[in-house]
């Protein structure tokens, strides 16, 4: 590796965690070692690229916009290398952003074989329910579920499933089983997930019954949710591969069966302006492939 590519790769490591040691523990170089080649660079350029504080390591302005310019050459010079390899001897740094229960019920689940056929790459799973800044943090490709907001990411539709209603045994023992839409209004919902703070439209045949789900506990966590639920906090609506493990186990009942709600689908995110990484499209390619709507 040429020492300004080098010195390229550990600016954005740096970057990108925040720290000097954690960067250089990445780049397996010493911290005193990725100082210095980082003091070289903004000699180089003649700006200063980090600012310290008490409150950690931070980009200046210049070094913000040196990032956003060096890290689409990196990914260039990436794709290029895989493309004189072979398309399928993919390495690097791959990182995937995705919600707690995505990752578990879906992601994780399908990742083995993904990593499998490409021993020679390496896959962060970045686990967060809130919506990350993808070029801010450094992020490849963000899987999310829900409606997408007005954004500048390149998204590609990777599947769709309906929401269901599930409860526990415990909680249907104690606050009894509800038959129909309108008696959803006397039983406590869990609130989380994309659907939170949101009406319920039921649909069956010609007719159509609007709910308001009402509850004492919101989670912002779709996996300690579901968690929620099997401890009988209430009743919760989410996408069926979210439940379907536990709808096999009985530890989640899946209610109104013969009402249907809407579809809820699952995208895949680039930030739009840099090139995808192969890597990235690769495992897009595996997830719609292997995902099937339950």
């Amino acid at each position: 590796m040429s020492d300004q590519f080098q010195a390229l790769r550990l600016f954005v490591q740096i970057a990108r965690t925040g720290s000097f040691s954690k960067g250089a523990r990445e780049m397996r170089l010493s911290q005193p070692t990725a100082s210095r080649i980082i003091a070289l660079l903004e000699e180089q350029l003649g700006v200063t690229l980090f600012a310290r504080s008490t409150r950690g390591l931070t980009l200046t302005e210049p070094g913000a916009a040196y990032l956003d310019r060096v890290r689409p050459i990196l990914d260039s010079l990436e794709e290029a290398d895989n493309f004189v390899r072979g398309s399928d001897d993919l390495r690097g740094t791959l990182r995937i952003a995705v919600s707690s229960i995505i990752a578990s019920r879906a992601i994780v689940p399908l990742l083995g074989a993904f990593v499998a056929r490409h021993p020679n790459l390496r896959v962060e799973l970045l686990i967060d329910d809130r919506r990350q800044d993808l070029i801010q943090e450094g992020i490849d490709v963000a899987i999310r579920f829900g409606k997408l907001p007005d954004s500048s990411a390149v998204a590609r539709l990777i599947g769709r499933w309906p929401l269901v209603v599930a409860a526990a045994p415990s909680y249907l023992e104690t606050y009894g089983t509800p038959e129909v839409p309108e008696a959803l209004a006397d039983h406590l919902f869990v609130i989380a997930g994309p659907v939170a703070g949101k009406e319920l439209i039921f649909r069956q045949d010609n007719r159509q019954v609007v709910v308001q789900p009402q509850g004492q506990v919101a989670i912002n966590s779709a996996e300690v949710a579901v968690s929620a639920v099997r401890a009988g906090l209430g009743i919760a609506v989410a996408s069926l591969p979210s439940f379907a493990e536990d709808f096999d186990t009985g530890a989640l009942v899946r209610l109104l069966p013969e009402w249907c709600l809407s579809d809820i689908e699952a995208h895949a995110l680039f930030a739009s302006g840099h090139p995808a990484k192969p890597a990235a499209r690769a495992f897009v390619k595996h997830l719609v492939q292997e995902l099937r709507p339950v």
